[in-house]
């Protein structure tokens, strides 16, 4: 059975407004980029509290989940600790993080020309980075080999934890798409048809809308809109689902329109 995907993005930035959030547009179109969707996200600040309630329940679903943000080692960094305790288990360093944060500290050092000083007190600290909770696989950091995790819950979902920074966090997420969820990718399998209505009103149009979602395997959209600045109040109304599906739901949904002599305005397809 295909699963859900669902995002967590963990962050005071983003909630205070100091850095805008990108990964969810971009998260949306990893997925449709493989014929798959998202079916749900949720924002958290730096609060341990509620980071832990959230993961408690991605781990008590059966969804993929991806979360963004908050699994460094500094004092604001709290997702580590969070997961293990939605877990209810305890954090300890996973050999194999340790040793690509070696490798990262080696290659760093090289770099500076420096010997590796494997004693020296922020090198001891960066080891935190790989503290993760007991029975947690890693994910490969192709950027700068600081790895995330992955752990599973007792409703048979899982997490993957990756940094909060683009750059890292979203060729993480597309490798885990393109090898542990690769037999779900359905490219060319869904399709999404719409039309903008200028000037209609939902409430006139939800009984045709209601008649397509009920004759067809489709789910029905609408999008109002009060103000655009070509079309002005009209409403994108619209299905998505399998394409021979979209097909003939979308040619009940135009002939309904014309029904209602509604004034149409250009077509879509996604």
């Amino acid at each position: 059975m295909k699963p859900a995907f669902g995002l967590i993005i963990i962050g005071d930035e983003i909630l205070s407004g100091k850095r805008a959030d990108k990964h969810l547009p971009k998260v949306i179109e990893l997925l449709q980029a493989r014929g798959l969707s998202l079916a749900w996200s949720r924002c958290v600040g730096d609060e341990r509290k509620r980071i832990t309630a959230a993961l408690r329940d991605a781990f008590a679903t059966s969804d993929v989940v991806f979360s963004c943000g908050g699994i460094g080692a500094t004092p604001d960094d709290h997702t580590r600790q969070c997961a293990a305790a939605a877990l209810g288990v305890d954090l300890a360093l996973h050999p194999e993080a340790r040793g690509l944060i070696e490798q990262r500290m080696r290659d760093l050092a090289a770099e500076r020309g420096e010997a590796y000083d494997p004693d020296r007190p922020d090198n001891v600290h960066r080891f935190n980075m790989g503290v993760f909770p007991v029975g947690a696989s890693i994910i490969p950091n192709p950027y700068n080999k600081i790895p995330g995790f992955s752990c599973r819950g007792a409703g048979g979902g899982v997490v993957h934890f990756v940094p909060g920074f683009p750059v890292m966090a979203w060729p993480m997420i597309e490798q885990l798409l393109d090898t542990d969820y690769a037999a779900w990718h359905q490219r060319g399998a869904w399709q999404e048809r719409s039309v903008v209505v200028m000037g209609a009103m939902e409430a006139t149009l939800t009984p045709l809308m209601e008649a397509v979602e009920r004759e067809h395997p489709v789910k029905v959209f609408s999008l109002p809109s009060v103000d655009h600045p070509e079309y002005g109040r009209h409403i994108e109304l619209g299905v998505k689902g399998r394409p021979d599906a979209v097909t003939t739901a979308f040619a009940q949904l135009l002939a309904g329109l014309h029904a209602h002599h509604a004034q149409l305005g250009p077509e879509l397809v996604r």
